[in-house]
């Protein structure tokens, strides 16, 4: 695919040869820049989803001609990356965190992490299969940093941090499909009763009722930050 953007600059160096670039797109538009076609996909995939988006979409949405895209993007893969990396931008715990709270300091980030995917549900679909972008990166790079100053020894700082990503993920992934209406609930909850001999657990916690996401988020972040204590 890099091939693809080397064509379209050498074509668009062919014409920007013939005549200048003007100050403004099609239909008086402010000029092209990569931020703003990422912001405009990550419009377009929030009200369209991933299948939604397509160079014409997006050119359509920007008042620009596709070709005109391939000066700031290598293509639409290019675009997810970006369009991925934008919306998980991670400006830092609040002041209300003391500074020696690692435990807040980690909630904080990872539930704004989760916050970010629910608010843009297609970037959980993305987030697995993308590049890691800097912003990503940067989580990545802060919450290893606040585990070794809380004690997490070397050697568990990366299983540490894939534990607390795959719970991140996981939570989002399952708030997103089993969202169901409370009448759904309800009737699911009506059919575990018929079958209580063989899911008695299940349907004594009213397992399928339960809709406090954030606090079940809440409260199996604080299992698995307990686990990652240091040992007095």
């Amino acid at each position: 695919m890099a091939a693809k953007r080397g064509s379209a600059r050498g074509k668009g160096a062919q014409r920007k040869a013939e005549s200048s670039r003007p100050a403004q797109e099609l239909g008086g538009e402010p000029p092209l820049s990569r931020e703003r076609i990422v912001a405009t996909a990550v419009e377009l995939l929030d009200a369209q989803g991933l299948d939604g988006l397509t160079m014409r979409r997006l050119a359509d949405r920007l008042g620009s001609g596709v070709m005109s895209l391939y000066w700031h993007v290598d293509n639409k893969e290019d675009v997810f990356d970006l369009a991925l990396d934008s919306v998980l931008e991670y400006r830092g715990p609040p002041r209300m965190v003391e500074p020696q709270d690692w435990r807040g300091e980690v909630v904080h980030m990872l539930e704004d992490w989760r916050a970010a995917m629910l608010c843009h549900p297609w970037s959980a679909s993305l987030l697995p299969r993308r590049a890691l972008g800097p912003n990503i990166l940067g989580r990545l790079e802060l919450l290893g940093k606040t585990l070794s100053r809380a004690g997490v020894a070397d050697a568990d700082l990366n299983p540490a941090i894939w534990s607390l990503w795959n719970y991140v993920m996981g939570a989002t992934i399952t708030r997103a499909s089993f969202d169901l209406s409370h009448d759904d609930r309800a009737v699911a909850q009506q059919r575990l009763e018929h079958l209580e001999e063989r899911y008695p657990a299940i349907e004594r916690s009213r397992l399928l009722l339960d809709d406090d996401w954030d606090g079940a988020f809440q409260k199996g972040l604080s299992f698995l930050l307990d686990g990652l204590a240091p040992r007095q």
